[in-house]
């Protein structure tokens, strides 16, 4: 029997821990997946970075043709929403699991901002339609899930704001007002990820509707506001490293007086903490499997590098300098850990569901990003100048894989978070100890052993 294709991709051992998991219409999807990967979206890459324009005028109005083409040739080979499981949404899903999704994320991270939209599953939309399908109502998900599951619309989520700490959500100052049967919103946000594309039809904004609520947890609700409405005004779309990533961008955003009908709000007032914890724990993951892919991508970029003959040095490969080989031996080892953290997590969610797995999500959140950013440092440093410009994805990679240790919570959260719940294992450990210790005094006497303290 032939190996699944996936083994090239990935690594014989972590698919035969995997292998049984999935289910026939996985295998299928994921063989189908590489083989879409391997003919039609590698190699439109460098055309999509090409057909995407330098004139500040027209950069920001361009949808990219080659994009458009690999979405309808996706959708007809059923390639498309592959993140939104069945299991977890009955009626828009598809029957895949967390897991199974988890592997072919990975092999959609080999390419890059493209990839993930080619199979409609690029965030923010993946997250914005996993609140959508599971908190709005019927009328919501007819007007804006439904054009998102199609991928004829794209949309953006309104949290982090301008000048406070938004990495906590109790921070949040945009006011959410209710007038009469309208919502008025009022707030300045920034690093407002899709809101540039002239695709994205609807914001989801994170408010404050009940400052004055005893919990901080109730103070929030998330209210849909469609990107034309009056007062909705895109100030400017920040740089990451200087990529500003056209035309999707990450922009400022002031909402000055921004009128919605009540029937936008979502699940209802003071919902919006809840909201947002179900969002972040699949888009958190999501990001990671995508993560573990773009570090094997870099480390197979290193390794054709460095064993090509043209490249050689005083007489030598590079890979017979310095220490080349223990640089791949440690980002082969690193992928190869962070891959097993992001599958167990992505199988948590399939038992638990995300808010039953935030430890490995958390984990894996501070893990995989960081250990990342050191194997695409590594496969540019074996390229010297050239990896840090244009024509290597290397630089590019390596300044989005940056961001991940920020969005979605720093990783300084996540690893309180993590260690805090640790420590709620220490009395549990030490009653543990006291029966053990309580044992081992009763045959020691036993055996007429004195024992020392």
């Amino acid at each position: 029997m032939s190996q699944h294709p996936v083994v090239e991709w990935t690594s014989e051992a972590s698919w035969a821990m995997v292998e049984d998991k999935f289910t026939p219409y996985g295998k299928e999807t994921l063989a189908k997946l590489i083989k879409f990967m391997e003919d039609e979206i590698l190699p439109a890459i460098k055309v999509a970075h090409a057909q995407i324009p330098d004139d500040p005028a027209t950069r920001w109005k361009t949808v990219i043709p080659i994009v458009e083409e690999l979405k309808v040739k996706a959708k007809k080979l059923g390639l498309w929403n592959l993140f939104l499981s069945k299991a977890h949404y009955p009626e828009y899903g598809v029957p895949l699991t967390n897991l199974e999704y988890a592997v072919m994320a990975e092999i959609l991270g080999r390419g890059g901002h493209f990839a993930p939209q080619a199979v409609n599953c690029s965030a923010p939309d993946t997250g914005n339609m996993e609140v959508l399908a599971r908190y709005a109502n019927k009328e919501q998900q007819q007007k804006w899930l439904v054009p998102l599951l199609n991928g004829e619309i794209r949309s953006a989520f309104a949290m982090t704001e301008k000048n406070i700490a938004s990495s906590d959500a109790t921070n949040i100052r945009t006011s959410l007002r209710r007038e009469g049967d309208e919502i008025v919103i009022n707030g300045h946000k920034w690093w407002i990820s899709g809101a540039g594309d002239p695709r994205c039809k609807v914001h989801l904004v994170l408010g404050k509707s009940d400052p004055g609520n005893k919990s901080a947890y109730h103070q929030q609700s998330i209210v849909i506001v469609p990107a034309n409405t009056p007062g909705v005004n895109i100030v400017r779309p920040m740089k990451v490293f200087g990529y500003d990533d056209a035309p999707e961008g990450h922009c400022e955003i002031i909402y000055d007086n921004v009128r919605v009908p009540v029937g936008n709000l979502i699940l209802g007032w003071g919902k919006g903490f809840e909201i947002i914890q179900g969002r972040l724990g699949p888009g958190r993951i999501h990001h990671c499997m995508r993560s573990i892919g773009a570090a094997q991508n870099a480390l197979d970029t290193m390794l054709r590098r460095v064993t090509d003959p043209a490249r050689k040095t005083f007489g030598k490969f590079l890979y017979e300098h310095g220490t080349v080989v223990a640089d791949i031996a440690k980002s082969r080892a690193e992928i190869e850990s962070a891959r097993l953290l992001v599958l167990s997590a992505a199988l948590q969610i399939d038992k638990v569901k995300a808010k039953g797995a935030l430890k490995e999500i958390g984990i894996a959140k501070f893990v995989v990003p960081s250990m990342a950013l050191e194997v695409i440092d590594r496969a540019i440093q074996s390229f010297g100048a050239e990896g840090v410009s244009q024509d290597q994805e290397l630089a590019k990679a390596w300044a989005g894989l940056r961001t991940l240790r920020i969005a979605d919570g720093p990783d300084a959260v996540h690893i309180q978070q993590v260690g805090l719940k640790e420590l709620k294992r220490a009395p549990a450990l030490v009653e543990r100890d006291r029966e053990i210790k309580k044992k081992q005094a009763l045959l020691m006497e036993k055996a007429g052993i004195k024992a020392h303290l």
